[in-house]
């Protein structure tokens, strides 16, 4: 448990390096079956829902970019009505009464543009930009956080192989000194309960290697279901060649801490989020204050019934003519009444088709909207209070991003010192106990060391190997979470 809870913090840096340096596309299993880390991860990330969601959010945060901006052009929309009247009804071109079937139609064309609302479009604009940019750290996050999983699962993998190994090197040992302590005992070299003890410790050897087998298999099994494979899925992992060199802190923890703050993702969201929520403030402030907006309008109709007799001229001048306008009773006798009127030039033509009336009933109207809140029931002031108070939480969030990453690289800093001493004292420790084996071994051929003396030293000998696989791959995953903490290059 130990040695999970440890790699889990050496894996941090790695994993996120690689997500880094990953980009999300379609990625195909190996064919050979052995995959390496970075394939892991790339399979890891074009195949993961988190993933995939933040993607999908950046997209959202896209729109939402783009709807802003567009929000300084006037709009624009148009309609269009269709109608059908019988009976008595009046004709919506003349508006007299009629009694004839009447079709009529009425197209509409209407724009507004916003000449200033307290400048709430321009921060909403701004608040988008940063937003937008926040989302895409979100997204480098969510690739950070797979990334650390898998490569905490990849190497409970390596580890468990090499743990594997090391109990088939310990059961292979215990058999070669039983098969010549049977020897022995048949020849009366040495007492019968020597063979039982040596057999005994191989069964006990044998138990310890299908419980690696066991743990190897479930790291295993763990990988494939964090890629979303199949369990049936052929499957091996490629053991990077690592070389442990001589861990050199050449910076300080605030030194490290300040090139990581402009490296990590989240920091960088934090940051921008807290601008953004300033954006919303000023954005929700604007609609406290007046606004003014242009608009205009141009529409016209049709009418069947107009659909008729009708002058039209012809562009000449007008001629003198009379109009009849009533009658006089003269002594029994009726004169007609005249009245001399400019006639224009011109004539009758059957018919006002659609296209002449939609020409001839244009109507345009332009209009200047000023709008003052007075009261809107504390709508307006209660937003822009609650926009204030997220920007508050949103720096509040900031410090404790920031807290959250110092005390990470502080953590990693003095484990990096604890770990490059306890590789040292291990690979020390695993030389005397070779050693100690050794002679412990010779001794026991030769009579000298009995059974349980041979056991304490084998036993020895395997814990201080375990100890040396545990402490190399702390040693080497927490110097590489420190260089990627420094912005350095991972490689193995």
């Amino acid at each position: 448990m130990k040695a999970k809870l440890l790699t889990v913090i050496l894996l941090f840096g790695t994993g996120l390096a690689i997500a880094q340096q990953t980009e999300t596309t379609i990625v195909s299993p190996p064919a050979s079956g052995v995959w390496s880390l970075k394939q892991c991860i790339d399979y890891a990330l074009a195949n993961n829902l988190s993933v995939q969601r933040s993607s999908y959010n950046v997209e959202s945060s896209e729109v939402d970019l783009k709807q802003a901006k567009l929000t300084f052009l006037p709009n624009l929309n148009a309609s269009a009505s269709y109608g059908y009247s019988w009976g008595r009804s009046i004709d919506p071109t003349t508006n007299n009464f009629t009694t004839n079937e009447v079709r009529s139609t009425s197209p509409f064309l209407s724009s507004q543009v916003t000449l200033f609302n307290g400048l709430t479009n321009h921060y909403t604009y701004k608040q988008s930009i940063t937003s937008y940019h926040a989302s895409e750290e979100d997204l480098q996050k969510a690739k950070n956080d797979v990334s650390v999983n898998i490569a905490t699962l990849y190497i409970t993998v390596i580890f468990n192989k090499e743990q594997l190994e090391n109990a088939k090197f310990q059961l292979s040992s215990s058999q070669q000194q039983y098969e010549r302590t049977k020897k022995q005992v048949a020849a009366g070299a040495l007492p019968k309960s020597n063979e039982l003890n040596l057999d005994a410790q191989v069964a006990t050897n044998e138990l310890t290697v299908i419980q690696r087998e066991n743990a190897l298999n479930l790291s295993v099994l763990q990988l494939k279901q964090a890629l979303q494979l199949p369990a049936a899925t052929p499957f091996d992992v490629e053991v990077p060649l690592i070389d442990v060199e001589d861990l050199v802190l050449d910076q300080t923890r605030d030194e490290i801490y300040d090139v990581a703050v402009g490296v990590m993702p989240e920091i960088r969201s934090a940051k921008l989020k807290v601008e953004s929520s300033r954006y919303a403030a000023k954005a929700s402030r604007g609609n406290l204050y007046p606004s003014l907006t242009l608009g205009g309008s141009i529409r016209s109709n049709y009418s069947s019934a107009a659909d008729r007799q009708r002058f039209v001229s012809d562009g000449g001048d007008p001629m003198l003519g009379t109009v009849e306008i009533g009658y006089v009773d003269v002594g029994g006798t009726v004169y007609p009444v005249n009245n001399d009127i400019m006639v224009p030039s011109g004539s009758l033509v059957d018919g006002y088709n659609l296209p002449d009336q939609l020409n001839d009933n244009i109507f345009r109207s332009a209009n200047l909207t000023l709008s003052i809140p007075i009261f809107n029931n504390y709508r307006a002031r209660a937003a822009y209070r609650r926009s204030q108070i997220n920007y508050k939480l949103a720096e509040i969030s900031e410090k404790e991003t920031q807290n959250t990453l110092r005390q990470s690289v502080e953590t990693a800093y003095n484990d990096a010192l604890a770990a490059s001493k306890t590789y040292n004292s291990s690979l020390r420790q695993v030389q005397a106990r070779e050693e100690a084996f050794r002679m412990t071994q010779q001794r026991f051929d030769n009579g000298a060391a009995n059974y349980v003396e041979y056991q304490v030293a084998e036993n020895d000998l395997f814990q201080a190997k375990s100890d040396l696989v545990r402490a190399k791959y702390d040693f080497i995953f927490r110097k590489k979470l420190l260089d990627f903490y420094q912005g350095k290059p991972l490689a193995y």
